[in-house]
């Protein structure tokens, strides 16, 4: 529908359902619960809370759309006991005007629930297919978020996830550290299991890395992630091109001063092992086996990554 004439964008309104075979409580909890978003939804790269008075919330996301990273500001309203959350973004991102929306669950017999997410938004008047390009986007992610949600309420991903950390003390000033983070376009130079980067970074502080590297057995794999930088310091992403064993990788790269005046640089990690690739491992290999190979291989990589950037922060701060 395009747009009538004058200067006012159309008013636009979509619904998409499912029906999953959990309790309304548990499908509410997955809802609600913004943090833990980025592990039960594909496109959310990451989210933070950053209000929260009595039942009102304020939220930033990151996510994907239509291959575009895009970054808001919602005011979220929630509702426990009718099992509701409406949704209104604060300040929208181009090609969107504004958007907002509701999250509607009902119990259903047998423990199963209903679930409708609605959207309503208007498109950036002077933007050419900006309905188009939000419809699609919405569309997307909607019927996207929904298969997620029922397969994480369901427990698709029960037992199959694992976090872990490695840290490494360093001698030397975090903005050193921080840097070397940061600047992944050099890696390719400054790190031996890194073969090959190609990073963009349209919005600062916003980049798209794409890389190869080298695990210990030999084996090379290729992954693309979206990286975030919070005004807290960390570095945090989510990989979209998986290595064939995972489902799920988040990452965060963390700087924490110590009472030495030393700093520690922490890398931690969130995978999902994919049931259906265990093989790839070898016959009869199990998921306490895949979740270890991917301890090691993930904890070697980063560790690496994080003695090198200890040589070049002490490094620096002896020159």
């Amino acid at each position: 529908m395009a747009a009538p004439t004058g200067g006012t964008a159309a008013a636009h309104h979509t619904e998409h359902r499912i029906e999953v075979a959990a309790p309304v409580d548990t499908v509410y909890g997955l809802v609600a619960d913004v943090t833990g978003w980025p592990r039960v939804f594909g496109p959310t790269v990451h989210a933070e809370q950053l209000e929260l008075d009595g039942r009102t919330e304020r939220i930033r996301l990151w996510a994907t759309a239509n291959g575009a990273v895009k970054t808001w500001i919602s005011r979220r309203e929630l509702d426990p006991a009718a099992h509701r959350v409406a949704f209104r973004q604060e300040v929208s991102q181009s090609p969107v005007a504004s958007m907002g929306g509701e999250w509607i669950l009902e119990a259903l017999p047998g423990g199963r629930t209903s679930v409708l997410l609605t959207h309503d938004y208007t498109a950036v008047d002077d933007v050419p297919d900006a309905e188009q390009w939000i419809a699609q986007a919405v569309d997307r992610n909607s019927t996207a978020e929904l298969a997620a949600l029922r397969g994480a309420a369901e427990g698709a991903a029960e037992g199959l996830e694992l976090t872990f950390a490695d840290t490494v003390e360093i001698d030397g000033p975090a903005e050193a550290v921080r840097e070397f983070l940061y600047r992944a376009e050099e890696w390719e130079k400054r790190l031996p299991h890194v073969s090959r980067v190609v990073l963009r970074e349209d919005t600062p502080g916003l980049q798209h890395l794409e890389m190869d590297t080298t695990a210990k057995d030999g084996s090379t794999h290729t992954t693309a992630s979206v990286r975030v930088a919070l005004a807290d310091g960390r570095l945090v992403y989510k990989q979209l091109v998986l290595p064939p064993l995972l489902d799920l990788h988040l990452g965060c790269w963390t700087l924490t001063p110590t009472p030495r005046g030393t700093v520690d640089a922490t890398s931690e990690h969130t995978i999902r092992i994919n049931p259906e690739r265990l093989a790839l491992l070898g016959e009869g290999t199990t998921v306490a086996d895949a979740k270890a190979y991917v301890r090691t291989a993930l904890g070697t990589n980063s560790t690496a990554t994080l003695r090198h950037a200890k040589a070049y922060a002490e490094g620096t701060a002896r020159d």
